[in-house]
């Protein structure tokens, strides 16, 4: 076989190796679906972590005050796309929404401070303080008929009856601390009590001396409870609660409090003088083991939703921040500590961890794509390494090629291998650094062409063959 011939079988089988890379060409299609997998793994992680948090909370009963508010935050939250969410669980009261959040049927409930909580409850708001309101006036007599009560004081509750207005035990229990602190027996006080809608039989009867509301101050109840008194048995007489701060110190469920003057009506004053007496919350309350940055958030949205509610619903200017004391008795949640206190970690502070995990995740990514990358497109490497391995070859074997025509065809095959080498590159099977060793190596081949074609033309010169 001639050089020719073995140059020109040396070269055939560059230009058929590359067909046979080419197979591979599609392999940059798994590494675009490694990508997409992996952005698509991201973005359902930020759809978790970005999605709002709804929270359940249990409230009641419907239509009371504190169901309207939080009905009405809801709402606020809803319309100004919040992170935090609003759920409202109905409930009878405060007794049941505090059931409800003890069977883990509720994540928030509305309660009174007072009430018998769930170990490791806490508060996130106050929605509202209630005041114990006690007045006594004269037994009716008969229609028409008034005096003067001689009750004055808790202490002459000894030997009387007292009408209590609510649902559950709550307010006995209350009434009973209130006399005992007071120096009086609660055994020695008859105790009648009386729903909301029975406060009107409450007033006609006979049997009562005295009667106890517990709600806020502007409360109509009380208002209409105290303007009645005073039609059917005459001016009432309120009783102030002048141990109200030793309760306070000794029992932290409860708050010293004053009445205002003319709170309940002001032509005749009602009271007409200050009156000092206790208060107790209704509050936001959540278990401990909710999340701190869920409720550090809802404290934050429940602050700065204030105004807005405040406009739909007067009462909500009650809302108030709750006690962060740690021997508080229902003390703030961590999380509505924190906002308080203003101690909340910023941005990076509670998600430095995540995003350098992200960045860490995103770097080994990047490294197995690179690897991966390389690995797929190792025999284009390798295909791109013999060509360049056989031109270096040709061009020892091009000084003994005798004819332009042989040139010509070396020259159209070493011109379609780098149109082979430059797809590679295009590719990505290959750097620019190896193109480039390529077309050093290419240039070399051209320049023994060039010069062989030089010789061959000076071999066969006329003059020089009569020479």
């Amino acid at each position: 076989m001639s050089t020719t011939e073995s140059l020109s079988d040396l070269l055939n089988g560059m230009r058929d190796l590359p067909q046979r890379g080419r197979r591979r060409k599609g392999s940059p299609f798994l590494i675009l679906a490694a990508m997409l997998a992996f952005f698509a793994a991201a973005a359902g992680a930020a759809f978790l972590i970005l999605r709002p948090t709804t929270l359940r909370i249990a409230v009641g009963p419907v239509g009371s005050e504190d169901h309207s508010v939080i009905q009405a935050m809801s709402e606020i939250f809803s319309r100004e796309g919040s992170s935090v969410r609003l759920a409202l669980v109905p409930t009878a009261g405060p007794v049941d929404s505090i059931a409800a959040l003890a069977g883990d049927k509720a994540d928030l409930a509305v309660a009174r401070a007072d009430e018998e909580m769930p170990e490791g409850t806490t508060s996130i708001a106050v929605l509202r303080k209630n005041v114990v309101v006690l007045w006594a006036a004269p037994r009716p007599k008969g229609p028409g008929k008034s005096g003067k009560t001689s009750t004055k004081t808790i202490a002459d509750l000894a030997g009387k009856r007292v009408g209590a207005v609510g649902r559950t035990n709550v307010n006995i229990k209350l009434l009973r601390v209130l006399l005992a602190e007071a120096g009086v027996s609660p055994d020695k006080v008859g105790i009648a009590q009386f729903n909301v809608g029975q406060i009107g039989d409450m007033l006609r009867d006979a049997n009562l001396d005295a009667f106890m509301t517990v709600a806020p101050v502007d409360s109509k109840l009380t208002a209409e409870a105290i303007a009645t008194t005073a039609k059917l048995r005459g001016e009432p007489s309120f009783l102030p609660i002048e141990v109200s701060e030793a309760i306070a110190s000794r029992h932290p469920a409860y708050e010293s409090e004053e009445i205002p003057e003319s709170a309940f009506s002001t032509s005749p004053a009602r009271p007409d003088d200050k009156v000092e007496t206790v208060s107790v919350s209704h509050l936001i309350i959540a278990p401990n083991s909710l999340s701190e940055t869920t409720v550090g958030t809802l404290t934050r949205q429940i602050f700065a939703a204030r105004p807005a509610l405040i406009r739909e619903i007067p009462g909500a200017a009650k809302i108030e921040k709750p006690n962060t004391d740690k021997d508080a008795a229902l003390p703030a949640h961590p999380g509505a500590a924190a906002y308080i206190d203003g101690t909340e970690r910023t941005f990076m502070e509670k998600y430095s961890d995540y995003i350098w995990g992200v960045v860490l995740l995103l770097s080994v990514f990047g490294s197995v794509t690179a690897w991966l990358r390389h690995y797929i497109k190792r025999d284009e490497r390798r295909l791109n390494t013999a060509h360049r391995e056989k031109l270096l070859l040709a061009i020892s074997l091009l000084r003994q090629i005798e004819t332009t025509e042989d040139l010509d065809t070396l020259q159209r095959e070493a011109d379609e291998i780098l149109r082979e080498t430059l797809t590679c590159y295009d590719d990505g099977a290959i750097e620019e650094g190896d193109l480039l060793a390529y077309s050093l190596v290419l240039d070399q081949f051209h320049n023994a062409i060039v010069d062989r074609r030089a010789a061959i033309a000076a071999n066969t010169n006329p003059a020089r063959l009569r020479a």
